[in-house]
């Protein structure tokens, strides 16, 4: 009797991973478009126009980073204070794209940028927990990527159009956002007990050098100053 050979299981073309990707970081959009739209009010209220804010959000794709610098060009801050503070917060994606970096090699070299680009503490986290488990490549990567930009240029479009329908966005705290998302990712990020005390000593550091040094200096210093004591006491 005839024997048939086995069906080998057909592998998922770039368009099915690519899917798969979009479905893995549908929760990363779900919550970037209430943060988006929270930095569309606070960028409208500081006399940014609608273009310029959806722009920011569209070519940075840096939330924290994007509020910072919100936050200090609204308080005044020079210029060199703004790209040395986004620039210190923002280099925890440099050690990011280096974990990701042995699993992106197949990839174009645009191809690569634009993975590089996508790069949040979210993205991440799911690429992450995906390449892990053996759900995970490029085109996944670019799916999470995707859909995470889109969730948040789309926030950031809907609360900077819709800003005027709402008034002083103050009154609903929206200013709080910063700090709420902050909160957030140490909450996310704090594994053990010594990422507690690390955030811990950012904070004391915060709060001494805002007495001793000028403008928003504070922040870049404070966030040197722990990375360094985790450092060397956790070395």
């Amino acid at each position: 009797m005839p024997t048939t050979p086995l069906q080998q299981p057909s592998c998922p073309s770039a368009r099915d991973r690519l899917v798969r990707g979009i479905r893995q970081g549908f929760p990363i959009f779900l919550g970037y478009v209430p943060v988006g739209t929270a930095f569309g009010i606070l960028a409208r209220s500081w006399d940014l126009s609608p273009v310029q804010a959806i722009a920011c959000s569209a070519t940075a794709l840096a939330g924290a980073g994007q509020f910072i610098g919100l936050s200090l060009m609204k308080a005044g801050a020079d210029v060199a204070s703004v790209l040395v503070a986004t620039t210190v917060v923002n280099l925890r994606y440099v050690l990011f794209a280096a974990t990701l970096s042995p699993y992106v090699k197949t990839a174009s070299l645009p191809g690569q940028a634009a993975l590089a680009f996508s790069v949040t503490d979210e993205t991440f986290a799911v690429n992450m927990n995906a390449l892990r488990r053996g759900t995970g490549d490029v085109w996944s990567m670019a799916g999470v990527g995707a859909v995470a930009w889109t969730g948040w240029v789309l926030g950031t479009a809907l609360g900077a159009l819709g800003s005027g329908l709402i008034g002083d966005p103050y009154r609903f705290g929206v200013e709080f956002a910063m700090p709420a998302m902050f909160t957030v990712l140490l909450v996310a990020q704090a594994e053990d007990k010594r990422h507690v005390v690390i955030a811990v000593v950012a904070a004391i550091l915060a709060v001494v050098f805002a007495l001793v040094l000028p403008g928003k200096w504070y922040i870049v210093a404070a966030a040197i100053g722990a990375a360094t004591f985790g450092t060397v006491v956790y070395r």
